[in-house]
C-alpha cells in the first residue's frame, strides 16, 4: 500500500482546539505528521472540507487513485446518504474513524450511515484511531 487519504468532515479542522475534553489537545496537523513519521513508506495525505458536496468530490476523486481511504465524516457521518453513496461508488478500502466513542454520547450519534460503507470503523479511542486506522487498511 502506497498511499493513504484521510478525509475529515465538519469541525476537525479545528481539532485539538476544540472541547479538548472530548478530542484532545492534538492537533490534525500533528496526527498527520506523527503518521508519516510512523510510516515512513506510506505516502498520507489529509482533505477536510466542513461542505458536504467538497467531501463527495474529494472520496470520488481520491477513491479512485489512492491504496485506502480513512475517513471521518464528523457529524455528516449520522446524517448523509450522499457521503454514504459516494463511499459505496469507490474502489479503494475504506477505514471510519470516531475520535470519540458514539455509542457514548447523543442518542442521534448512535448509528453512522456510513459505517455500511466502509471495510471497518474504530471508535472512542481517541487519535489513535487514526494510527489503527492505517494499520487496519496496511
Amino acid at each position: 500500500m502506497k498511499h493513504i487519504e484521510i478525509i475529515n468532515g465538519p469541525n476537525l479542522n479545528l481539532t485539538g482546539h476544540r472541547e479538548p475534553e472530548v478530542y484532545g489537545t492534538t492537533t490534525m496537523e500533528e496526527v498527520v505528521n506523527g503518521l508519516r513519521q510512523m510510516f515512513p513508506d506510506v505516502e498520507i495525505s489529509c482533505y477536510q472540507s466542513n461542505v458536504e458536496g467538497e467531501l463527495i468530490d474529494r472520496i470520488q476523486q481520491a477513491g479512485f487513485t489512492c491504496d485506502g481511504l480513512i475517513v471521518n465524516l464528523g457529524g455528516y457521518s449520522h446524517t448523509s446518504v450522499a457521503l454514504h453513496d459516494a463511499l459505496l461508488a469507490v474502489p479503494a478500502p475504506k477505514v471510519e474513524v470516531h475520535i470519540s466513542n458514539i455509542f457514548a454520547r447523543e442518542d442521534y450519534r448512535h448509528h453512522s450511515l456510513v459505517t455500511s460503507a466502509c471495510r471497518g470503523m474504530v471508535c472512542g479511542l481517541g487519535l489513535k484511531g487514526y494510527e489503527l486506522a492505517v494499520r487496519a487498511l496496511l
